[in-house]
């Protein structure tokens, strides 16, 4: 088949080059244009992916624009392949390939519908996700599914982590959907439409939702540790008595469960302990990590970053900074948005 192939980030690479490597007729690869930051290029894995095998490239600021429209209908593609490129596409761009177009989502559509599936699978507490391809409408992930592949979520899997094995698995269900369009009349009805009371949302991120509130549960805070890894990433302020509070971005934690009656800790409070102390069978066992009480339960990170220094383990943090009864993460004036959002109320 003659295809466009639309892409901007990672999630897209493995695909779009087994979609070279079967022969397909890459008309032309669409990504969004560079933004340059601070001097510094942006990561652009497809706009990378395009140049190294001297494939025609596009970069237009809207994909539903005249000139843009104009661009598509001469490439004279038979399809669309989108995955991870940032934009939706409108009726009349859709129109601009004999068969449409088909997306590669990071979720097992109808859930988590929007820009960050992978993270939101994490934050939910799934226990299995996957890859949806879609023939694609107007509506955001709204289209019939062509296929699906299914993964169970491995313990302590972080986004980027997932996001990856996640791209590999969409390989064979893209190969499987492009099949199914091969022998498609055009006019039938195609692939199996989306429950509409199963739909879910997975809207971005931002920078601040990054901020730990420990007024929530353990559990739910270990998975948006996961869940906004490596951005926005998770932070909060470590205050030592006196001195100013120090920022550490918190990139590895777990949660356990223990009982709210023999809990004597202020919210927030922080303490050195170990999984050996807490007869835990972990493969750090005989390192420190650092106990955070939260709502009913214990969060206990083994992985930070003191802003502005390197990565480390909470056991060579507490060698160099230590841990007293009178430190505490500072709590934010507002609890969380994910007090809402997850029906919990802080306390």
């Amino acid at each position: 088949m003659r295809i466009v192939v639309m892409g901007t980030g990672p999630f897209a690479v493995p695909s779009a080059e087994k979609i070279r490597e079967l022969s397909h007729e890459i008309a032309l690869v669409v990504t969004k244009p560079l933004v340059e930051s601070a001097g510094k290029r942006p990561s652009a894995p497809m706009l990378d992916w395009a140049i190294d095998h001297q494939l025609p490239l596009f970069q237009p600021a809207s994909i539903n624009a005249p000139d843009s429209l104009q661009r598509l209908r001469a490439a004279d593609a038979e399809l669309f392949f989108v995955c991870d490129y940032g934009q939706i596409l409108s009726h009349e761009c859709l129109a601009c390939s004999g068969m449409g177009g088909i997306n590669l989502h990071g979720s097992l559509l109808p859930k988590h519908r929007g820009a960050a599936p992978v993270q939101w699978s994490l934050l939910a507490g799934d226990r299995e996700t996957g890859v949806s391809v879609i023939h694609m409408t107007p509506k955001l992930d709204g289209g019939p599914i062509l296929a699906t592949a299914t993964t169970p979520i491995l313990p302590d899997e972080n986004a980027a982590q997932l996001e990856a094995r996640l791209a590999q698995l969409g390989v064979q269900a893209t190969c499987q959907a492009i099949q199914i369009l091969q022998s498609w009349d055009g006019v039938s009805g195609i692939g199996v439409p989306q429950h509409a009371a199963l739909i879910t949302k997975a809207p971005r991120f931002s920078k601040s939702d990054g901020q730990l509130d420990f007024r929530l549960p353990a559990d739910v805070l270990a998975r948006l540790v996961r869940a906004l890894q490596p951005w926005p990433g998770t932070f909060a302020d470590l205050k030592m008595g006196n001195a100013k509070p120090i920022r550490l971005l918190i990139r590895a934690a777990r949660d356990l469960d223990c009982d709210l009656k023999s809990i004597s800790h202020d919210i927030g409070s922080v303490w050195a302990t170990s999984a050996k102390q807490l007869h835990l069978d972990w493969p750090e066992a005989g390192q420190r990590l650092l106990a955070v009480q939260c709502s009913g339960s214990l969060l206990l990170v083994n992985r930070l970053q003191p802003a502005g220094k390197r990565e480390m383990s909470a056991d060579e943090f507490l060698r160099g900074h230590g841990a007293s009864e009178n430190q505490s993460f500072v709590l934010s004036e507002t609890p969380s948005r994910f007090a809402q959002l997850f029906g919990i109320h802080s306390v």
